[in-house]
């Protein structure tokens, strides 16, 4: 039995019957390639939307240019529109977002490499986490995706 964190996440999601979609920037993807990893993961994923820019975020999830312009890729206020715009794309139950500063640059003092913004839009409601993460740009995109995946999770078990 596989016991990764997409897996987990799959057994739930096919259990209750519940259909996901993702909205990734700093990830590029790779979210949703560990999803699709798992055999059968077209039973409960839908799709992802890779929006790297802001004109991405602005024209396919429909993430407010005051936004971008006001709080920047990388703040609560976009993970939350993301989520948004993703689940109405994709018509999904649930939608989760990813937008962060994996490195080596584009770091601020407000803002440094390795903070990236999550959340999750719900039926029953949204949730947001920022996490600080070190290490090189790999690494931060695949800690990323573990916080990600583990955000789902704990929706998914109840604990937010």
């Amino acid at each position: 039995m596989n016991h990764s964190l997409e897996s987990q996440m799959g057994v739930f999601l096919r259990e209750r019957r519940l259909k996901i979609a993702f909205a990734e920037s700093c990830t590029g993807g790779l979210l949703s390639n560990r999803v699709t990893n798992v055999p059968g993961s077209s039973e409960y994923f839908l799709g992802s939307l890779v929006a790297y820019s802001y004109e991405a975020k602005a024209n396919l999830l429909n993430v407010s240019w005051d936004t971008l312009n006001t709080h920047g890729a990388v703040s609560r206020e976009t993970v939350l529109e993301m989520a948004r715009g993703a689940r109405t794309a994709f018509q999904a139950d649930l939608a989760a977002s990813i937008s962060g500063i994996a490195g080596p640059g584009g770091g601020t003092p407000t803002k440094p490499v390795g903070t990236v913004w999550f959340a999750l839009a719900a039926p029953n409601g949204e949730w947001t986490r920022l996490i600080h993460f070190s290490g090189d740009r790999e690494q931060v995109k695949a800690a990323s995706v573990d916080a990600a995946l583990q955000f789902v999770l704990d929706y998914l078990e109840g604990k937010l």
